[in-house]
């Protein structure tokens, strides 16, 4: 899977940048480089599945901790890798709780580098495959109509056909109907599915 994986370098220094790309070449990957994170962001649109990030933490006008809360708020979920210089652990922390996948602390070997990404590009992987499922179960869901939702809401919330029919004042035949309805939109083959389905649209993380 590491092999032509692209990675974006974000770094204002030049022979750093230069040098992790030779690294990551050399380990089979495509390298794409940028100055600052304003150059990143800006490029960003036009990039489409962005599959890892490595980022340096110190930089002018946009450091990796804004970097990192900007991506967030953008809904961006690719893994951040953060380098750090000596004595910027508690920068490190903060970048994990903004999201980062890891921190390496400079100078660091490049073997630990290249175990890192591989492990970044492992979680974004299972990371896109989560979004690409939590998003088809929400359109499975837009599908219903608005009383089988109810029905849906009233079976997720663990009611019987009777205690649904009285609550949507219809008959738990009817209830029955719709039920199977939604079975068959939700493509569940079984309660306990559609519950588990049902609750992955609300809690999709």
């Amino acid at each position: 899977m590491a092999i032509e994986a692209r990675i974006h370098i974000v770094d204002d220094d030049k022979a750093i940048r230069e040098s992790l790309a030779f690294l990551l070449e050399t380990a089979g990957f495509r390298a794409e480089l940028f100055d600052s994170a304003t150059s990143f962001l800006e490029a960003l649109p036009g990039k489409g599945n962005v599959e890892c990030l490595i980022t340096d933490i110190r930089m002018p006008e946009i450091d990796g901790i804004e970097l990192l809360r900007r991506l967030r708020a953008g809904g961006h979920r690719f893994p951040v890798i953060v380098m750090t210089g000596h004595g910027d652990v508690p920068l490190a922390v903060e970048a994990m709780k903004q999201g980062a996948f890891d921190f390496l602390e400079k100078p660091f070997d490049d073997q630990v580098l290249i175990g890192t990404v591989r492990a970044a590009l492992q979680r974004g992987a299972v990371t896109a495959q989560s979004d690409n499922l939590a998003h088809d179960i929400t359109k499975r869901i837009e599908s219903l109509t608005p009383r089988e939702r109810q029905v849906l809401d009233g079976l997720v919330d663990g009611h019987s056909n009777k205690v649904i029919g009285r609550r949507l004042a219809i008959s738990p035949r009817t209830v029955e109907i719709y039920r199977a309805n939604v079975m068959t939109k939700m493509r569940a083959s079984s309660i306990s599915e559609l519950v588990r389905l049902a609750i992955r649209a609300r809690y999709p993380g």
